[in-house]
Order: structure tokens, then C-alpha cells, then sequence
């Protein structure tokens, strides 16, 4: 069974002051929805996230700013830095850890390497910014996936995936059976989101086509 993560709520003291800040980050408003009895939910979802964050009021018993490290995870951190400066949103210098965890202490405790990772190695360079009620939000470069943690598809990502898909549905296609290439292609694509290796995909996506034909003969 899948379990989607979907929301997550962030505790706020003003909800239209949240709800003017998280505008002008320029993340999509899904809904504004109050009720007579003071229950008020607010939901945005960042760009290209599928999960979302819901603040209000009666939403939570958690005290405001006290959502602290939620990440925003970036495939190119000086871009997505500079979008949020643009906005007029103060944000952190991009920085690496000089010590474990530094990523979740103060700027002023210390701990933190100015500029990206020498090495730009995925998952080691980061931001920070605050909302108004203190919950921080934390920019993480990931530009290649450990093994077996699936993908994010911003569009450069998603391009190479078709790619990669129609290059291994090639191999498949001249030894098969005419059958519907987006059957294939979505097989291959769903196993390698959920952290499936190409092989492991492609072998997936065959096993997908073998199940639609023995229901097509029954």
C-alpha cells in the first residue's frame, strides 16, 4: 500500500500575514476555506511539490515558529536562492556543513562553510529562510539520487528519464509483440520513481505488459 505525504501543517500566530508571505514566495494557493465556528485552513504547495503546507487557525496545538528544518529540496541551489531574493524574501548565503548538522543550527552558532560544497556533491549545499513566525525552511541541493530513493522530476530530470525510457523500450520493442509503448513507458517511469534501478525498471515494465496481455486473453 502507498502512504502519499501530502500536507504538512506549519504553526502560525497571524494567518494573513502567512498567507501574504507564502504569496509572495510565489507558491500556488490551493485553498482559503473559514468556518463559522473560527476553524480556518490555509493550504499552499511550493512549485513542483507534491506535498503541501497548511496553516490556520484551530489547526494545531504546536506553537507558532515551532516547525523548524522543513525541506525544500533544488536541483540548482544559487537559482533557487536568487528566485527567493528576487521576491524580496531575506535568505541565508549559500553554505555546506563544516560539522554534522550544522544545517539545522542558527547562522550565528556556527558550524556553517560559506559557499556550495567544494565538490558540489548532491545533498551537501544549502539555505535557509524564516517565515514571519520563525519556522525555517531549508534549501538543499540534490542534483543525483542515492541508490533506491526514486527521482524528483523537475523538467531537466524528467527530460533525461524519457530519454532513458525510450532508449531501454528500443531493446524491448524488437524481440516483443506490438503492444502500446505508453503502457511500457509508464511502467518503466512509476519503477524508477519509486527508487528502481534502470534494469530493474525496464524488467518491470515487461512484467507490466506480460499482466495486460494475459488479461487480454482471458
Amino acid at each position: 500500500m502507498e502512504l502519499r505525504l501530502e500536507a504538512v501543517v506549519v504553526p502560525v500566530a497571524d494567518v494573513d500575514r502567512s498567507k501574504d508571505y507564502y504569496t509572495k514566495l510565489g507558491w500556488r494557493l490551493d485553498a482559503d476555506f473559514p468556518f463559522d465556528n473560527g476553524f480556518r485552513v490555509v493550504q499552499f504547495t511550493p512549485p513542483g511539490s507534491p506535498c503541501s503546507v497548511q496553516f490556520g487557525t484551530k489547526i494545531t496545538l504546536a506553537a507558532p515558529g515551532s516547525a523548524q528544518g522543513l525541506y525544500l529540496i533544488v536541483s540548482d541551489i544559487a537559482a533557487a536562492r536568487e528566485d527567493i531574493l528576487r521576491r524580496g524574501v531575506q535568505i541565508s548565503e549559500i553554505f555546506h556543513p563544516a560539522m554534522p548538522g550544522a544545517q539545522f543550527q542558527q547562522e550565528e552558532v556556527g558550524g556553517r562553510a560559506s559557499g556550495p560544497d567544494p565538490g558540489h556533491k548532491s545533498y551537501s549545499s544549502f539555505a535557509t529562510f524564516r517565515d514571519p513566525d520563525g519556522n525555517s525552511w531549508l534549501l538543499q541541493e540534490v542534483t543525483t539520487r542515492l541508490p533506491d530513493r526514486g527521482l524528483s522530476l523537475d523538467v531537466p530530470t524528467l527530460a533525461g528519464l524519457l530519454h532513458e525510457t525510450e532508449e531501454h523500450h528500443g531493446a524491448y520493442e524488437k524481440s516483443h509483440p506490438k503492444h502500446n509503448w505508453w503502457d511500457w513507458y509508464a511502467a518503466y517511469i512509476h519503477a524508477r520513481q519509486q527508487g528502481s534501478t534502470p534494469d530493474e525498471a525496464a524488467s518491470a515494465a515487461g512484467l507490466y505488459l506480460e499482466k495486460l496481455r494475459d488479461a487480454a486473453i482471458r
